[in-house]
C-alpha cells in the first residue's frame, strides 16, 4: 500500500473502511467511496520539502498526494498523462469579451483524452494488488486510456463498449491489443455487463464512478490548475490575484467533475488552497440527469434516456451523480445545459482558436457561452475551460461542425474561382 493511503469514506453514509475491506462502492448503501489520505503525514513529510521540484512532466509529479506507488516508475512507464497545457486564446477572448479566459487542453494526453489520468492511477493500483485482468465499460475514451496504459506495462485489459461508439475510438482499443467487445446496447448496458463479468471472472473493474481510484487520477487536473494559477499569480496576473479562476467542465457520469472537486478539497486540507474555485458542470440537454438534480435542489439522480451526439457524456444513469451535484453546489458553481447544435457550434469556435475538440470537450465551452448569456459569470472574471478530448476521436461530428472541403479541378483558374467565392 502507498504509505499515505489510509482507507475509504462513503460519500453518503460516511462509514469508514480500511484499504483491504472494500474494493469499489460502499457495501452498506452503494455510495461512491472517497479515498482518505494521511494529510498530517503528507504535510510533515512531503510538503516540508520542495516537493514540486522533481521536474516530472506528468501527473506523477504529485505522487505524494496519490494513494498508489509507482514502483520506481515501472507501474505506469507511459509517463505522459497529465501536465497538459493551458492556453490564453486571443480569438476566443475577443469573441466573448473575456480578457481572462484560458483553455486547458486534455487532448494532449497520450491517448488524447482526460481519461488517461484515471487509467494511469488505476493501472498502478491493479499492478499493486496483482490483478490479472483490468476491465472497463466505455464509449471509447476510458477504454482507450485503459488499453494504452495497460499495453505500456503488459497488463491484460478487456473493454466493453456500445457498438455505436465512434470508429476512431474503437480503432484505438484494437491497436493497443485490448480485448474488445462491442455491446449491442447502451453505455449503461455495457457498464452493468462489465460489473457482472468482473464478479464472475475475478477481473479488476476500472468503471468510472465505481472504482474509487478513477477520481484519484482525475483529481490531478485540480493540482495542475492550482499550480498553474499560483505561477500566474507570482507573475503578477491581476485577475487571479484575489480570485481563483472558475472552472467549466463537461459532465457525463460525473466522475471528472467530482475528481476535480476532490483535488481542490485535498489541497484545502493540506493548507495549500485558500479559496475554492467555482466549478461549473455542463451537460447536454439530451443527457441531463445530474443537471436536473442540481436545479431541483436534490441529490436524487433520476435516470434519463440519453440522446446526444456527445457520446463521451451520453449516460442514462450517472454513477457518480451525488458527488457531481456537490462539486457545483459546494463551490458556488452551477450546472448549465446546452443543445447538440450549440456543441457543434463550439467545436467550430474552438477550431478558430487552434483547438480541436471532440463533442464532449467542446461542451464545456458551449456551457461558458450559455453561462455568460444567463449572467452566471461576469465577462471580467477569470475562467478556465477544460477541453476533455481530441476532435480526432469523432471526425464525423467534426465534419458536421466544419462542413465539407471544396473539391476543385487541378487548375489555377479553379483556385481563382474559389478565391472569388470567398469575397
Amino acid at each position: 500500500m502507498a504509505k499515505h493511503f489510509l482507507g475509504y469514506v462513503c460519500s453518503l453514509c460516511k462509514r469508514q473502511y480500511q484499504p483491504e475491506q472494500v474494493t469499489y462502492t460502499c457495501p452498506h448503501d452503494g455510495g461512491n467511496l472517497d479515498v482518505e489520505l494521511d494529510y498530517a503525514a503528507i504535510r510533515k513529510e512531503a510538503l516540508a520539502s520542495d516537493w514540486l521540484a522533481n521536474g516530472e512532466p506528468s501527473l506523477w509529479r504529485y505522487l505524494p498526494l496519490l494513494p498508489v506507488d509507482d514502483h520506481g516508475g515501472q507501474a505506469t512507464p507511459l509517463r505522459a498523462a497529465g501536465w497538459t497545457p493551458v492556453y490564453a486564446p486571443p480569438a476566443l477572448r475577443s469573441t466573448l469579451g473575456m480578457p481572462h479566459l484560458w483553455i486547458k487542453d486534455e487532448s494532449r494526453n497520450p491517448t488524447a483524452s482526460f481519461k488517461d489520468r484515471a487509467s494511469s492511477v488505476v493501472v498502478a493500483r491493479a499492478r499493486q494488488i496483482g490483478a490479472e485482468v483490468v476491465v472497463t465499460a466505455s464509449t471509447g475514451n476510458a477504454g482507450a486510456a485503459l488499453a494504452g496504459m495497460s499495453a505500456a506495462v503488459g497488463q491484460r485489459a478487456v473493454i466493453f463498449a456500445p457498438r455505436t461508439a465512434p470508429p476512431a475510438k474503437v480503432a484505438q482499443l484494437l491497436i493497443f491489443k485490448a480485448g474488445v467487445l462491442l455491446v449491442d446496447g447502451t453505455y449503461d448496458d455495457a457498464f452493468d455487463l462489465t460489473i457482472q463479468a468482473a464478479q464472475e471472472f475475478g477481473w479488476y473493474c476500472r468503471n468510472t464512478g465505481y472504482n474509487p481510484f478513477t477520481a484519484e487520477g482525475k483529481k490531478t487536473a485540480a493540482f495542475e490548475i492550482w499550480e498553474w494559477q499560483r505561477q500566474q499569480t507570482k507573475n503578477g496576473h491581476p485577475a487571479l490575484k484575489n480570485k481563483p479562476a472558475s472552472v467549466f467542465v463537461s459532465v457525463g457520469d460525473g466522475n471528472i467533475i467530482s475528481g476535480i472537486h476532490k483535488g481542490f478539497k485535498d489541497l484545502q486540507r493540506l493548507g495549500l488552497l485558500e479559496q475554492m474555485p467555482r466549478i461549473f458542470g455542463v451537460q447536454s440537454t439530451g443527457s441531463a440527469a445530474i443537471a436536473n438534480a442540481f436545479h431541483a435542489g436534490t441529490e436524487t439522480i433520476t435516470p434519463v434516456s440519453a440522446t446526444t451526439l456527445a457520446d463521451s457524456i451520453s449516460v442514462d444513469l450517472p454513477r457518480d451523480g451525488v458527488r457531481a451535484v456537490r462539486a457545483a453546489r459546494e463551490t458556488g458553481g452551477s450546472y448549465v445545459l446546452v443543445s447538440d447544435e450549440e456543441i457543434l457550434q463550439s467545436i467550430a469556435a474552438l477550431g478558430v482558436a487552434g483547438i480541436f475538440a471532440e463533442p464532449a470537450g467542446a461542451t464545456a465551452y458551449a456551457g461558458l457561452v450559455k453561462a455568460l448569456d444567463l449572467g452566471l459569470v461576469d465577462p471580467q472574471e477569470p475562467v478556465l475551460v477544460i477541453n476533455t478530448g481530441s476532435g480526432l476521436k469523432d471526425v464525423k461530428s467534426a465534419t458536421r461542425a466544419a462542413g465539407e472541403a471544396t473539391i476543385i479541378e487541378p487548375t489555377l483558374q479553379a483556385v481563382k474561382g474559389w478565391l472569388s467565392a470567398q469575397k
